[in-house]
């Protein structure tokens, strides 16, 4: 296992920012009067960047997490306690998350944290409620976290991972002897994506003809879209999140990419959909957690998008929103069983809990924590094919859940 110097690297957090934060939540501790005065209300704290490239998204995760609440709450709460959620931005820097992690465990006296939306903020808080020993519900993609060097018995992982997304997607669109050429975000959820890929393609007997990576938050890809045309792929997979998987389509279509190859995304996200239209995206090919339209087959997605409905004025939850709803309601069903918020009684309850809160049946796998659910393959429709606006994706497959599409315990480097 690394040492605390090597694991604030890898999150991104400097000594003195850790220094500072870990300084300010002793200050806190010395100050009890200003700190929350105890009661019996069971509270959340929910880190997510409110502001940023990634904010349509991180709202989204907030709405569907307060209806998880407040249908608890509706119902009398957990073990008769009322539960209340802490939301603060972190502004999708790793630093301010370690932060405003602190401040909920120290100040807000949070019982359990619930939250973020990216790989490097993900592992920066998980490195906060590790050194605290508080419970961590991570909504965010990750394969890292999962691995023993960064494994917390404190942390559950909601989220599906890159391992999972690029395999069931590369099984819908990539064949045996296909050229692929890969488009990057340069940073870990990029990094992590392009891994999947790479490994899926070598076992369906795909070939790699070059890979491109571009800053994160580009806002011009029109210098790299020659150079991925030259390649002459058969598939263009797209690894990056938010605004900067619309732009990146975006100016592709522009270029016409997609007359001469197919784009794959590991996860095409119904916000950056709607914000570029249908035209754009018509045919691109991703991974997902979630779609409003499994209602017309599926009993739990019909209630939960009834349920969302009635709280927000008609709307419908989304793909990320999703996981919002189903990390703070796995966590509030684990508490409501173990009779209230006792950690070690929440994590054994978590370990072997069997919920269903949007889509079908979930389970948190044991060795590594990682939520095994079902994963959808979507494929984003033309225009004249949309019976509504809503009406964004067709589903082309939808793979259940099960403990094989995930890497083994022993190759995470658990214990088998």
């Amino acid at each position: 296992m690394p040492n605390y110097e090597t694991r604030l690297r890898r999150t991104g957090i400097s000594r003195r920012t850790a220094l500072m934060g870990m300084s300010a939540g002793v200050a806190t501790l010395a100050m009890p009067r200003l700190g929350r005065a105890a009661d019996d209300t069971i509270r959340i704290g929910f880190p997510t960047p409110l502001t940023g490239p990634f904010a349509a998204e991180a709202r989204d995760q907030v709405k569907c997490a307060e209806l998880a609440v407040k249908l608890v709450n509706d119902k009398g709460g957990v073990a008769g306690r009322k539960v209340e959620l802490l939301v603060r931005d972190d502004k999708l820097n790793a630093g301010e998350a370690a932060t405003r992690t602190l401040e909920l465990i120290e100040k807000d006296k949070v019982h359990a944290i619930v939250g973020a939306l990216s790989s490097a903020v993900q592992l920066a808080v998980n490195e906060v409620t590790r050194a605290r020993g508080v419970i961590y519900v991570s909504i965010s993609q990750s394969d890292t976290i999962n691995e023993v060097k960064d494994f917390s018995k404190y942390t559950f992982h909601e989220a599906l991972n890159p391992h999972m997304t690029t395999a069931a997607v590369a099984r819908q669109t990539i064949k045996k002897g296909m050229k692929v050429a890969h488009l990057v975000a340069d940073y870990a959820y990029g990094h992590e994506m392009l891994r999947g890929f790479k490994r899926a393609q070598t076992a369906i007997g795909a070939e790699s003809v070059g890979e491109i990576l571009h800053p994160f938050g580009a806002a011009d890809y029109s210098t790299f879209m020659p150079r991925l045309m030259s390649l002459r792929p058969d598939v263009l997979c797209i690894s990056n999140f938010g605004r900067d998987q619309a732009n990146a389509i975006k100016q592709a279509v522009d270029f016409g990419i997609k007359q001469q190859m197919k784009i794959v995304v590991p996860v095409i996200l119904h916000n950056q959909r709607l914000a570029v239209g249908p035209d754009v995206f018509e045919g691109v090919v991703g991974g997902a957690n979630y779609y409003w339209g499994l209602e017309t087959q599926n009993k739990t997605a019909a209630e939960f998008n009834k349920a969302f409905r009635a709280a927000n004025g008609g709307a419908i939850p989304t793909d990320y929103g999703a996981y919002g709803y189903s990390g703070v309601g796995s966590l509030l069903q684990a508490m409501q069983a173990a009779g209230g918020t006792d950690t070690d009684k929440v994590i054994a309850v978590l370990e072997g809990l069997q919920y269903d809160l949007t889509k079908g049946p979930q389970h948190y796998r044991k060795c590594d924590h990682q939520s095994v659910q079902s994963v959808l393959v979507l494929e984003s429709k033309k225009k004249s094919a949309m019976a509504s606006e809503n009406d964004l994706f067709a589903i082309v497959a939808s793979d259940p859940g099960a403990d094989e599409m995930l890497r083994s315990c022993g190759e995470l480097g658990h214990a088998t």
